[in-house]
């Protein structure tokens, strides 16, 4: 009876653990899961005091229900310069650039942060430029 007791309670505590850690995996491929993320960006001043950027972006994208849909130009205090919309999915060509000019940034702002967004998780990693080291 003793053996019979162990052999039940090891089992369950086993299935408990088997539970927890799938529980755990489900959760970190959510934490975990592919973002838009910024992977290069090269920024140069054009006439009129405006910016051209083009953005290197890599994302795992699934078809149109699951793209990298857009980047954006930021400042300080979340406030945006630009952005580049993304029309289509980019299946087949990772990472992808994208330009974009005319983007205005007050003379006053010397970094400016580059993020890609992604139609389901939002905002990955972005990249700062220091734009003074470029003027």
């Amino acid at each position: 009876m003793n053996a019979r007791r162990r052999t039940r309670f090891d089992v369950t505590a086993l299935s408990i653990a088997l539970v927890t850690i799938a529980a755990i995996l489900v959760s970190l491929t959510q934490v975990f899961a592919d973002e838009a993320d910024v992977v290069g960006v090269k920024a140069q001043p054009v006439a009129g005091g405006a910016w051209r950027f083009d953005v290197t972006v890599h994302h795992a994208d699934e078809g149109w229900d699951h793209y990298a849909d857009k980047w954006v130009v930021g400042g300080p205090g979340g406030i945006v310069y630009g952005e580049r919309v993304l029309l289509h999915p980019h299946e087949t060509e990772q990472p992808f650039t994208r330009s974009q000019t005319g983007i205005e940034v007050p003379a006053d702002i010397s970094i400016v942060t580059i993020r890609a967004r992604d139609s389901v998780h939002g905002f990955g990693v972005g990249m700062d430029v220091d734009l003074d080291a470029l003027r």
